[in-house]
């Protein structure tokens, strides 16, 4: 991997062995028993992601503006909720820290970037944007398959996840107009961001995962009625990336 597009990885206990690639990850087919207990397993890893994450922003930009810092930290605590939450159904239903490999490619990608704006663009703009449209599917699937406690988590974890790419969108627009190089740094963040993404996740990792967009969830988010659109001609095939 190109260690140019990739920082150091964080820190993680005996019980959890990290993986590079998605292909070293237990990736089970569909109908596999342990599917779903993997996803609870990786899906709690990729929350404690987000939280050093942001974390990583407090404590790299202290002089950033008060009440982005404390819309921050707010997502710090509501990813650990999250993490906390994908644990508890993860035990309920056999499962156990540290039973799978797991991938820290978010982390590495995002602090990565040399500024917060181009951060925030990856992090909450880009991965957590693509979130809510995973998010509200597989709501509507667990609805449908009678999962109401995976669904219930859905159901929180989207509203946490609006707000989050809400707030980003805001500062990241107030800071282009602040500062127009802004547009080039963040253009070249997520340049960077979705090679490295490529070369974790690689052609199996990605190839056939496309979710609707979810317009209602992203309108919420503070997207606009073009970028909306955008996001779904590229869901649906009918843009080029």
């Amino acid at each position: 991997m190109n260690s140019d597009f990739f920082a150091e990885g964080p820190q993680r206990d005996s019980r959890f062995k990290v993986v590079e690639r998605w292909s070293d990850c237990a990736n089970f087919p569909m109908d596999h028993p342990e599917r779903l207990v993997e996803f609870l397993h990786r899906q709690m890893n990729e929350e404690v992601n987000g939280l050093e994450c942001s974390a990583r922003g407090l404590s790299d930009f202290p002089e950033e503006d008060w009440n982005l810092r404390m819309c921050m930290a707010r997502q710090c605590s509501d990813e650990s909720r999250h993490a906390q939450m994908f644990r508890r159904l993860l035990e309920s239903k056999g499962g156990f820290v540290g039973q799978y490999p797991v991938l820290n490619f978010q982390y590495r990608i995002i602090t990565k970037a040399p500024d917060l704006c181009s951060r925030m663009a990856i992090q909450n703009r880009s991965f957590e944007a693509g979130g809510i449209d995973a998010i509200a599917y597989s709501k509507d699937v667990a609805k449908k398959e009678g999962d109401t406690e995976l669904a219930e988590l859905y159901e929180a974890q989207l509203a946490d996840e609006i707000t989050h790419v809400r707030f980003a969108n805001e500062w990241i627009r107030a800071s282009i107009q602040k500062d127009p190089r802004n547009v080039l740094r963040v253009g070249n963040a997520l340049n960077m961001a979705s090679k490295a993404f490529f070369q974790v996740m690689g052609k199996e990792g990605t190839e056939g995962v496309e979710y609707p967009a979810d317009s209602v969830g992203r309108l919420e988010a503070g997207f606009t009625l073009e970028e909306i659109q955008l996001a779904s001609d590229l869901a649906s095939g009918k843009s080029e990336r």
